[in-house]
């Protein structure tokens, strides 16, 4: 019998084939070389099975499988080199945790013999890393390759996915073994998939068979769960408005009826303060993030609150649950729905119109049709998502142009939003949107960015440059970290302390890198200028110069009730 003996480097790369690996996003160095060694005759010839994606720094890396994994719906992978490489993984690391986003990184390590010898590169990445991950393991002989990346795949896709950070000594990687596919769908004490509980199911469906004012609260967890089409169903037969997540907006096309806006600090006005008012408040797949409650003290608390949530550690760590439905929801919203009479709640949905109108008034026309004066942030993302007409995928960074571009954005197709939530993660959106348009090739990619966020991760213009990434990226530069700019305007007597920014020339920036590059100054250009970026077939910067202390509204207070929203400052 013929042995199939390689080394585990060349084991890595068929366990990646094993899991449907298509694209890497990595940067090589001395302890992951075997690793990339192997990789060479995978992405090349008649072996090749990869893309691998140079990026320009490891955050990069992380961030652009996050944007990957977010759009494609499969699981995002990085490679790295150890010591700064793998501690530089560590943000995307931490913001896939937050937001809940299936991601692999697996990084080089010191041979075992060196480890705690503080060997050059040498860092406790398991250790660092653990607090941050679903799991974070060091796979320290050959022979445990096949098992442990399985393993790592199925703890990051199953159940809440998240990230998972595998630590792989050089020693491994050149050992030889005789090759041997592993498959782990099991983990002793990891319960990926709880049972639905039947009673569970009953009580939430009594309450929303006798609720006046029911109102759901729609999070990314419908869109982890492919269960967009059963939310519909659940939300149409019981009449059910719905309020978004940021990270769930694109769960419900944003024209849907029973579709009342986004949730939270900076959402729409109506939905935050029906959420004082309802009698029964569904969360679904969603955390109940101090972003969307406020104030937890008075939040709600005149309603019976259903929580649906995969994740048994969601139930009652924020807000107290009347009755906890633990399940993927794609199997629990069909099971309430199926007990749910057929209902009319018109009167309930009339009374946000009111709202919606003042809303509008108020904030939105002057945001999106302003009559004169510089351009706002507003203006330009409505331009962009009318010309776009709902298929695009959105990509921000964050800060003022991550709150203005989920509010004016809009969304038919599920897997549309790719945004730091809840870790806020400064220079995202690039890598990011360089991830998404490998993930979503047939999709336009639009990634709106500050001239804050823009800087932080710069050097990925290389990585667009080289790929040619058809990422549409709209600079929308006030010369101010405008989020901070707005707090210390609002709640530091206007001290503007270090959010002014001088600015480089980006258009001899993106002349440097290849990149088609425009800039509009002017309103009456707006329109053209889109038009021209979205009808180009590769990258393209258009920057807009904006108004220096445009502020986004409405707004809750930090700390404040949700139903003390305001609509101007």
């Amino acid at each position: 019998m013929l042995r199939d003996r390689i080394t585990g480097a060349k084991a890595l790369m068929r366990a990646l084939q094993a899991e449907g690996v298509k694209t890497i996003f990595g940067y090589p160095g001395g302890a992951i070389m075997p690793v990339y060694d192997a990789l060479f005759d995978y992405t090349r010839g008649e072996k090749k099975c990869f893309d691998h994606i140079l990026v320009r720094h490891e955050q990069a890396a992380t961030h652009a499988a996050e944007g990957y994994a977010r759009v494609s719906g499969e699981v995002g992978v990085a490679l790295v080199t150890s010591g700064p490489g793998a501690t530089n993984t560590l943000t995307g690391v931490a913001d896939a945790m937050m937001d809940s986003t299936p991601m692999v990184v697996i990084a080089g390590q010191v041979a075992i013999g060196a480890l705690g010898t503080d060997a050059f590169q040498e860092v406790d990445l398991v250790g660092v890393a653990q607090p941050i991950s679903k799991w974070s393991y060091q796979i320290r002989h050959a022979e445990d390759i096949a098992w442990a990346v399985s393993r790592a795949f199925y703890i990051a896709r199953s159940g809440r996915p998240g990230p998972v950070v595998l630590d792989f000594p050089r020693n491994a990687q050149v050992e030889e073994i005789d090759w041997e596919p592993k498959k782990v769908d099991f983990v002793r004490s990891y319960v990926a998939y709880p049972k639905l509980n039947a009673e569970a199911v009953r009580q939430a469906a009594e309450l929303i068979n006798n609720a006046k004012k029911p109102l759901a609260l729609v999070g990314q967890g419908v869109e982890l769960g492919n269960a967009q089409e059963e939310l519909r169903a659940f939300l149409e037969k019981a009449d059910i408005p719905a309020g978004r997540t940021m990270l769930g907006l694109s769960a419900l096309p944003s024209d849907h009826p029973l579709n009342v806006g986004m949730l939270g600090m900076h959402g729409n006005y109506a939905v935050n303060l029906k959420e004082q008012e309802c009698d029964v408040l569904i969360a679904i797949g969603m955390r109940f993030s101090d972003r969307v409650t406020g104030n937890t003290k008075t939040y709600a608390k005149q309603a019976k609150v259903i929580h649906l949530d995969i994740d048994r550690s969601e139930i009652d760590k924020n807000i107290r649950t009347d009755v906890a439905v633990v399940a993927d929801c794609k199997e629990s919203l069909p099971a309430i729905t199926a007990l749910l009479n057929k209902a009319d709640h018109s009167e309930w949905k009339e009374s946000f119109k009111p709202l919606d109108a003042k809303e509008r008034e108020k904030v939105i026309e002057p945001a999106i049709h302003p009559k004169d004066g510089p351009l706002l942030m507003g203006e330009v993302v409505n331009a962009v998502a009318e010309c776009c007409g709902g298929d695009a995928v959105l990509v921000t960074d964050v800060g003022q142009n991550q709150l203005f571009a989920t509010r004016y954005f809009k969304y038919h197709k599920s897997r549309s939003i790719c945004t730091s939530g809840g870790l806020g993660t400064m220079g995202y959106g690039m890598p990011a949107a360089i991830g998404a348009t490998f993930g979503a090739p047939d999709r336009t990619v639009c990634c709106f960015m500050g001239d804050g966020g823009f800087q932080m991760c710069i050097e990925e213009l290389g990585t667009i440059m080289e790929q040619q990434s058809p990422v549409k990226m709209i600079l929308l530069n006030n010369h101010y970290l405008g989020n901070v700019r707005q707090w210390q305007d609002m709640f530091w007597m206007r001290r503007k302390s270090f959010t002014k920014m001088l600015n480089p020339n980006y258009a001899l920036i993106a002349q440097g890198y290849g990149i088609p590059y425009a800039a509009v100054t002017r309103r009456e250009d707006l329109g053209a200028a889109v038009a021209q970026m979205l009808a180009h077939q590769g990258p393209y910067i258009l920057e807009c110069a904006i108004k220096e202390d445009d502020d986004v509204l409405p707004m809750t207070p930090p700390g404040m009730n949700v139903n003390d929203m305001m609509l101007e400052i």
